[in-house]
This record gives structure tokens, sequence and C-alpha cells, in this order.
């Protein structure tokens, strides 16, 4: 039986299709050319566009200024722990967050074609249903792209690195600002092995090459 926050959780996403043509950002107020004058601090570490130099440092483009917008809310608060980040976003204000979220997300992600996984790609699409691990998709959308309305993080073209990195930390508890505590439930169901899958597929997922290989 699915549990309840699995059915929440799909719930949630139901709303990907129908909010599509809405912007985040301008349901936000950001402006989007203060906020590339604003984001001058992050394009160090993300890129100037938001496609970032690391394989470790998560693109921040294409996402959702909702997800992106609260993130910043928690480094600050606190909710969400990352030393370099809190000492970043220390200054910020609403407006200044409001404005750099809108920037990033209208800036279009990078997928690396070279990065593919038939095994994630099973895994984020249909999930294990022997360890009742549910399918990513559900979420985040079959095409990567979450759920703007509902603060849902597209994934599509996101950096491995990061992916596994944020994985381990909600299976850990190291991270705990999911909502109602679904993303550590989920990761909790995950093994090394499945973590790399996934983030080998969705560093490729949207890229101009269709081909998958493992």
């Amino acid at each position: 039986m699915m549990s309840l926050r699995v059915v929440f959780c799909l719930l949630i996403s139901i709303p990907v299709c129908t909010y599509s043509s809405e912007r985040p950002h301008e349901q936000l107020g950001g402006s989007i050319s203060e906020g590339q004058l604003k984001s001058a601090a992050c394009q160090g570490c993300h890129g100037l566009d938001g496609n970032s130099f690391s394989p470790d440092w998560p693109n921040l483009a294409s996402q959702n200024a909702n997800y992106l917008s609260r993130q910043i809310r928690d480094f600050q608060s606190g909710a969400r722990q990352d030393p370099s980040m809190q000492s970043m976003v220390t200054g910020l204000v609403e407006q200044d967050i409001m404005d750099i979220a809108a920037y990033f997300a209208t800036q279009k992600v990078k997928a690396d074609s070279a990065s593919n996984s038939v095994a994630g790609r099973k895994l984020y699409m249909g999930g294990n249903r022997y360890t009742h691990l549910p399918a990513c998709a559900g979420c985040h959308g079959p095409n990567g792209a979450g759920n703007g309305p509902g603060g849902i993080p597209g994934l599509a073209g996101q950096k491995p690195g990061y992916v596994i990195k944020t994985l381990r930390d909600f299976k850990t508890g190291t991270r705990s600002n999911d909502r109602n505590e679904i993303m550590q439930d989920i990761a909790a169901k995950m093994t090394e092995k499945e973590m790399e899958a996934v983030a080998q597929f969705l560093a490729g997922m949207g890229a101009e090459t269709p081909d998958i290989g493992e």
C-alpha cells in the first residue's frame, strides 16, 4: 500500500501540466534584470547563467523560483545548513531573493549529453517496487521540470555530484528541510548505486542527444 506521504507527493505533482503556462518568477514579483545584477556573487560558483562550473555545485538555471526562493530563506534561517551559502545570503532582503530567483528561473539549464544511465532512467520513471521506492517522476515530473506552484525542484540537467550529495544528506538527516520528510523517507530506501545511477541520468536529462547508455 502506498504511504500517505507518497500519495501527498503525487497529488501535489498534478499541477505541473495545469500551471505550465504560468511563470514562477512573475508570480513572485521578481525582476529578471535586477536579479541578474544582484546575483553577481552567486555567479562565481553557479555560473553567469546559472550553469555551474563544478559537478558538485548545483545548476540554478531553469530552477523554479518558488523552490529557489525557499532554499535561500532556509539558508538564512538555518533550516538548511551550509556555511558557504549561509554567509552568501545573510544580507539579502525579500526583494533581493525574489529578483535572484526570477533571473535564474529564466535561464536555460545545459544538460550533459554524455551523462546517461539506463538504470537511472528506470528508477526515475518507475522506482523500485521491491524496496517500495517511488518513482522520482511522480513529484518531479516525467520531464524533470518539477512543479513551480508546488515548490518542487526541477532536476533535469542537474549536476551529478550535487544530486548524490543531496540524496546522501537526506538519507543521513544532514539535510532535513524537505516537506513532511518526504525526501528523507525516499533517500532512506536508496542504495549508493541507485543514487549514482539516478544522478547520472538526471545530468543528461533534456540534452539534445537522445541515446541512453549504461
